[in-house]
């Protein structure tokens, strides 16, 4: 479940803060238990990211669209 905390994050600090995640993770060392938080907190933050980069897809698409429209009605 994604927080109002992570709603606000913007997708460069999503993008780093999963990134330290995995670099945990990937380090070892750690009890199960917070194996587990890190992977569900990794999960969450890629959400974020992938909502922050459908958005922009969903921008540039629309300004391509845009941009059609207008070379076709030269």
């Amino acid at each position: 479940m994604t927080s109002k905390t992570d709603e606000a994050l913007g997708y460069e600090q999503a993008r780093d803060e999963l990134i330290e995640v995995v670099r945990r993770l990937e380090a070892g060392g750690t009890t199960l238990e917070e194996s587990l938080a890190l992977w569900e907190r990794g999960e969450e933050l890629a959400k974020v990211c992938r909502r922050w980069l459908e958005g922009a897809r969903a921008r540039l698409d629309a300004a391509l669209a845009v941009e059609e429209g207008a070379e076709e009605g030269e």
